[in-house]
């Protein structure tokens, strides 16, 4: 093949111990490229209506992206897919790190995985040749000690090793992916989901290049020096590589959008314990890089105090540092590094894990929890202790962390009373670190996005709110306007659309988030022209675009199929509830006109404002008319 994939999928069914290969033509790749398009057809078309996610037919989808893997900073990323045992809707997550590039120089597009294994295994690629290995003597182990179990096993230190940790043995419901340790798919439980198969660990190893796959290899790998002389003259990635994402810290906090103590507030009154400078001078030890990329936006850390903090498994990136410091009300730098670590070694999600704890936190002070349902857990806000201790008890399921691995829908459904104003979620899954009430598009992104709350749905508004901006002029050919990020109107709902259907494209095609405009330094038309080198296609920034919203709508399908409507794509009553402090004290987001941005995001969709059901009109205009069948015969 010669259009950006080898065109390559592997079939590896656990139960029956077998794998196959499969293959798909240009013109199917012309309408699912990769990613999150190419995993949303497979779950779509292939998964019985009503599967629950722990059952053995749910089906786990690895996909690649069509530029991952090429010699450029940021293409990186995979989409991980499966049906989330946290919402029970669509489930996706995306990691960058050395996994994707190195499946890619295997000579594989996509990994699916259906069945559950008799006892644990991993899967052994070694380009052509597949193999399902014993992992029985890997089980129960930290994720460290698994990677160099497998290396020293297979012989060779370069194999690249993505892995479920002992949250997604135990099944916690927010269980995430690592690869290298550093790098993760962390988000709607699909750790859990690839637990549930006994499938421990997919380890690649590949001697192919991306120039093998590519129609014009020397014309994608053109970019590559021009964006790593660019990285430290754009501010965006400039900032990336200097701060990483805890360099957010400070500007969101004085920006009164800080989570903090359960979203209740949108500033920390410890924030000098845990900004930049004290992160900086107290935690880094380097800063690190995924595959061909010159941002470096990964920090590392390491603790040897009061805590002792392993430099193996990374450092806290800005989720982190807020999931278990502001919004748990805990300005001990330390134990946030902890916190991180102990994460990461499990494998579980850092914002769902620090958001349920914060939500505990507060059914706690609240009474609805006590010492007796704890175990004799102080749980109240700011006790560091309190908190690592509750990592651990829901990596293992054990005591009270049983219930918080549930995630907080189904733990406040157990709790009764008001717990349910106390979970932070939309379809189930937890809040992102950002606070919609500062700004309004975030908000829309929360209540749509079928994988439930997730930050990635789009640009943040401030990004886009001055036309002067950096970020403004990135993304100007996209054919957004300039608004105010508070701004409830019709412009903003379509700028939203405008950038959701570009940041679809993004995952489809395996770019990072940091990598390209209006987040940060690539060019749109960049991308566009390394799209058309890499796949021979004559493609526009309309058609890229028009990949993005196929996905999405394949994925809203599901949701459709599966019994979502419109009464799921809400937010949490707290949002419409004015902040307690801060710079936006006060502020709330007003429910009706919030409800009518909603029905006019439908309409601009083509999606009906009552069912959220994609016209039979717009799935013909995307080329998947078939998915229209399937919704009027569910």
């Amino acid at each position: 093949m010669s259009f950006g994939t080898s065109g390559k999928i592997l079939r590896v069914d656990l139960t029956n111990r077998t794998t196959r290969v499969e293959t798909f033509d240009e013109q199917f790749y012309r309408l699912y490229p990769g990613g999150k398009a190419l995993a949303a057809y497979i779950l779509l078309r292939e998964l019985p209506r009503g599967t629950e996610p722990f059952d053995p037919a749910n089906i786990l989808i690895l996909a690649n992206g069509v530029l991952t893997g090429a010699p450029f900073s940021t293409a990186t990323r995979f989409s991980a897919v499966a049906r989330s045992p946290l919402t029970r809707a669509f489930g996706e997550a995306e990691a960058a790190g050395y996994w994707g590039p190195e499946l890619k120089n295997a000579g594989w597009e996509a990994v699916v995985v259906t069945g559950r294994a008799a006892s644990p295994v991993y899967l052994w690629i070694h380009n052509d040749r597949v193999e399902i290995r014993d992992a029985r003597n890997v089980w129960g182990r930290d994720a460290l000690e698994v990677q160099e179990t497998i290396r020293a096993e297979l012989g060779d230190k370069l194999i690249r090793i993505l892995q479920i940790g002992i949250g997604g043995e135990n099944l916690v419901r927010f269980a995430g992916l690592t690869n290298e340790l550093r790098h993760f798919a962390a988000r709607a439980g699909i750790g859990a989901v690839m637990g549930s198969k006994n499938l421990r660990a997919v380890a690649v190893r590949g001697s192919g290049r991306y120039a093998d796959w590519a129609h014009d290899a020397k014309g994608v790998a053109a970019l590559g020096p021009i964006l790593a002389k660019r990285v430290k003259d754009h501010p965006q990635s400039w900032d990336l590589q200097n701060k990483g994402t805890p360099g957010l810290v400070d500007g969101l906090n004085a920006a009164g959008i800080l989570p903090t103590r359960n979203f209740h507030q949108g500033a920390f009154d410890q924030i000098d314990q845990i900004k930049w400078d004290a992160y900086e001078k107290q935690l880094l030890t380097a800063r690190r890089s995924c595959y061909a990329c010159a941002v470096r936006c990964k920090r590392e850390v390491k603790v040897d105090d009061r805590y002792q903090v392993s430099d193996a498994y990374g450092g806290p990136e800005y989720e982190s540092l807020d999931s278990f410091g502001p919004n748990c009300g805990v300005g001990d730098l330390q134990a946030i590094a902890k916190a991180n670590e102990l994460c990461n070694r499990y494998v579980l999600d850092s914002i769902s894990c620090g958001s349920t704890i914060a939500f505990a936190m507060e059914c706690f002070e609240h009474n609805l929890i006590g010492l007796k349902e704890t175990g004799g857990i102080d749980l109240r806000f700011g006790n560091a202790e309190a908190m690592l201790k509750l990592i651990d008890l829901i990596a293992r399921r054990q005591g009270i962390g049983d219930l918080l691995a549930e995630g907080t829908r189904r733990a406040a459904e157990l709790i009764g009373g008001d717990a349910r104003y106390f979970a932070m979620h939309v379809k189930g899954q937890e809040l992102p670190m950002h606070d919609p009430r500062g700004k309004v598009g975030l908000g829309l992104g929360y209540a749509i996005n079928e994988a439930g709350a997730e930050h990635l749905t789009s640009v943040h508004d401030p990004m886009i709110a001055n036309a002067d901006s950096v970020g403004f002029k990135g993304g100007a050919p996209l054919g957004i306007e300039a608004a105010p990020p508070r701004e409830l109107s019709e412009r903003k709902v379509r700028n939203y659309y405008l950038v959701e259907n570009w940041t679809s494209a993004e995952k489809v095609t395996g770019m990072c988030f940091f990598g390209v405009a209006p987040r940060s330094f690539i060019q749109i038309d960049e991308l566009v022209n390394a799209l058309r080198a890499a796949t021979g296609w004559d493609i526009t920034l309309d058609d890229v675009t028009r990949i993005g919203e196929r996905a999405t709508n394949l994925a809203r399908a599901f949701n459709v199929r599966e019994g979502f409507a419109r009464r799921d794509d809400v937010l949490p009553e707290r949002l419409h509830q004015p902040l307690e402090n801060g710079a936006l004290a006060g502020v709330a987001i007003p429910k009706a006109e919030f409800e009518q941005m909603m029905t006019q995001l439908y309409q601009l969709k083509g999606w009906d404002p009552q069912t959220t059901v994609p016209s039979r009109a717009k799935l013909r205009e995307l080329g998947i008319e078939w998915v229209a069948d399937v919704l009027e015969n569910k």
